[in-house]
């Protein structure tokens, strides 16, 4: 996973561990939080700014709650990492009192781009959350990511983006393209072809390959969809890289 999201996922949850555990009472539930690195050689060394927004209680003061949460970033970032003091921002608006529903009403789709890679990989369709599985615009983005995990487990590349072509009324994908960015050890339309003959790509392909037919989906309501662990009831079925093996098979034969 992208190391910005992953960092930004790691600070909310972190805020909600302590939130929880009654350590941090002033904080509230929603939150948000964006973080840009610095990069060396393609390897992200350092952060150049964070934000950080999340609602509290009418009783702290916005300083100390800025205080409050740089401890709590501190705690996750690799040490030496943290951006400087006025690149670190928390409640940049001000007094974050009301949140949630209460706050912000309407109902759109969340966000794609923190559920999935924070804006590292292009993507398209509607948003995840609220749609059932028979709908690709979820189904496929899962198996996008099932699949360039595999590929890039088997050692054919180091990166991978999948992309998946559907067009209505038609059940297979129109395209399968591949594309390993530079990285590749084997022709990346051989491992398009592959990856058909591996997987159905139909909606219910999908369905039936990565088991989504279960109530699953609740849990992806933070902290993104991606970068999971695969868990016993098939939650996360798409982190898993069980087809890393059938894709090393096949090209060392070749």
């Amino acid at each position: 996973m992208p190391a910005p999201i992953q960092f930004a996922h790691r600070i909310l949850k972190k805020l909600a561990d302590v939130r929880h555990s009654g350590e941090a009472s002033l904080l509230e539930p929603d939150s948000k939080s964006q973080v840009t690195l610095k990069y060396e050689n393609g390897q992200p060394v350092a952060t150049t700014s964070i934000v950080v927004s999340t609602q509290h209680r009418e009783e702290i003061s916005q300083p100390d709650l800025r205080e409050l949460v740089r401890g709590y970033v501190e705690q996750v970032l690799p040490e030496g990492w943290m951006c400087p003091d006025d690149a670190f921002y928390v409640n940049p608006t001000g007094k974050f009192v009301i949140g949630g529903p209460d706050g912000d009403a309407g109902l759109t789709g969340r966000k794609i781009i923190v559920d999935t890679y924070g804006g590292a990989a292009p993507h398209g369709g509607g948003a995840f959350s609220g749609k059932d599985p028979s709908k690709v615009d979820r189904s496929a983005a899962y198996a996008a990511r099932y699949l360039a995990k595999n590929v890039v487990a088997a050692g054919l590349a180091d990166k991978c983006t999948i992309q998946l072509a559907y067009a209505i009324g038609i059940s297979h994908p129109l395209a399968v393209y591949t594309d390993f960015h530079g990285t590749g050890v084997v022709a990346e339309d051989q491992v398009s072809k592959l990856l058909r003959e591996l997987m159905s790509l139909s909606p219910r392909g999908i369905r039936e390959h990565l088991s989504l037919n279960r109530p699953i989906y609740a849990r992806t309501a933070a902290y993104g969809h991606f970068g999971r662990e695969p868990e016993a009831d098939g939650g996360f079925s798409w982190e898993k890289t069980d087809l890393a093996d059938p894709l090393k098979r096949a090209f060392g034969a070749r």
